[in-house]
């Protein structure tokens, strides 16, 4: 083959490729494009922003409020000016015992929290592994009693207790707060608990395990992030709860945060301490948000834990 016949091959062959290229889309119209935000998601987003602000618009003047001087609580601005610490050094001052208040609070909380989730597991367990008549029905029974208003278990407390000379104590205060954290905490964990697969429970008595101890060392720790959320829910209710520690504690050794804010007086008969109450309301709150946002993660994931499979 002679060089001209090797050049008009080759010349052939690349306007073959040519024509057989034109008819392609470039390279650049494969890449993904671009969705254009709509109205829609616009508005999405104004909703979310507008919900936020609606959610957080109190708790925002609480804290501007609370920074605010007495001579000054009736401003409007934004920002108190001048700052001032006056309310919070009011509040703990002596006169009110907000601290033992807060103590109080603690301890109810926290043994509300420890009976319910000792009770709640339990009891979780056995509706959700156990199988007997009547276990929807009683699932029911359980969770209906917690619709409860407060209200509504006060009265006949307060002649029983009356009767027992609990008044003025920390168990007439912790009992009437079970029956509602049970509930939720046997609801709770009983929806996770069936989640759980069986073979493992099966697995580890086959492996010599007890069924105490296949319940202690394979279910509860696989448990262990629907009993953290609903620790946290039931200290939560705890800690918040008003009604029932306003009816039964007279004493204010006894009494609890949210009622000693209800009873803070004025330098006069008539005048209402807004600033050291809105000053005693943000330190009850900030602990709850403080440990819903260390603990958010645990929450969502105890929470949402069995949706997907």
């Amino acid at each position: 083959m002679t060089i001209s016949e090797l050049r008009s091959l080759a010349s052939e062959s690349g306007s073959r490729g040519a024509r057989t290229g034109a008819g392609r889309p470039p390279s650049n119209a494969l890449l993904p494009t671009k969705k254009k935000r709509t109205w829609r998601s616009y508005s999405v987003y104004a909703g979310l922003v507008l919900i936020f602000a609606y959610c957080l618009a109190p708790f925002y003047w609480m804290i501007v409020s609370s920074l605010r001087r007495t001579a000054d609580i009736f401003d409007n601005t934004l920002l108190p000016a001048p700052f001032s610490l006056e309310n919070y050094v009011k509040v703990f001052d002596g006169s009110t015992m907000f601290g033992q208040a807060l103590l109080n609070s603690l301890i109810v909380a926290g043994t509300t929290t420890v009976f319910a989730l000792v009770l709640g597991v339990f009891a979780a367990y056995a509706i959700s592994r156990l199988n007997f008549r009547f276990k929807s029905v009683i699932l029911g029974v359980i969770i209906a009693t917690s619709m409860f208003p407060g209200i509504s278990v006060v009265v006949p407390m307060l002649r029983f207790f009356t009767d027992l000379g609990w008044i003025n104590t920390y168990q007439a205060m912790i009992i009437p707060n079970l029956s509602f954290a049970i509930p939720l905490a046997v609801w709770n964990l009983t929806t996770f608990m069936k989640q759980l697969p069986f073979d493992l429970e099966e697995a580890a008595m086959i492996d010599g395990c007890t069924k105490w101890q296949a319940f202690r060392k394979v279910l509860l720790p696989l448990a262990a992030p629907g009993v953290f959320t609903t620790a946290i829910l039931t200290f939560i209710h705890s800690w918040n709860e008003f009604i029932i520690a306003l009816s039964m504690i007279n004493d204010p050794k006894i009494q609890t945060a949210t009622v000693a804010i209800s009873k803070f007086t004025g330098a006069t008969e008539f005048q209402a301490p807004f600033g050291e109450q809105m000053a005693a309301g943000v330190i009850v709150t900030v602990p709850l948000v403080i440990m819903v946002l260390i603990f958010q993660r645990r929450i969502v994931e105890g929470l949402t834990a069995g949706a997907g499979k």
